[in-house]
């Protein structure tokens, strides 16, 4: 696979990881907030899909925008590092102001169970979540595409 072509299955690995890892982050952070004592089943899993759907749209466009920004033409191969790092850090300033907008507008809540940045309020599990993922994602990317270049 020429480097050129090495863009596509970055993208289609990175989207991939970025799902699925949301998910299971989504799925296990639930306890974390009040709609995990307050509502039903169905909207816990209706929350956690709508949640999962969010996290894939905004890390993809954090990604297009760290490609426009830092990306070149070579890429992944070039600036590999100034776009993932400038992915992660967008996401980590998006999650600190939607948390916030959210939860001064109480489109949901922490329960008392949520750990919470002195001073910002932002939880550190969507933090985190928006450090881990979009590494692990990554990582996945970077060893799919490396092996097929590599190969071909």
């Amino acid at each position: 696979m020429t480097s050129s072509g090495a863009w596509l299955p970055a993208m289609r690995r990175y989207l991939a990881v970025i799902a699925v890892a949301n998910l299971v982050w989504e799925t296990a952070q639930m306890p974390l907030y009040t709609l995990w004592r307050t509502s039903s089943v169905v909207s816990i899993a209706f929350a956690v899909i709508h949640c999962t759907v969010g996290d894939v749209l905004i890390a993809g466009a954090l990604l297009v925008g760290s490609l426009l920004l830092f990306g070149a033409a070579d890429w992944p191969h070039g600036r590999f590092r100034s776009v993932a790092a400038m992915t992660v850090t967008l996401g980590i300033a998006y999650t600190i102001y939607s948390e916030h907008l959210n939860t001064v507008r109480n489109a949901w809540t922490y329960s008392d169970r949520m750990p919470v940045l002195p001073g910002l309020g932002t939880g550190l599990a969507p933090l985190a979540q928006w450090v881990v993922v979009p590494v692990l994602a990554f990582s996945a990317m970077r060893s799919v595409v490396w092996s097929k270049f590599s190969a071909g």
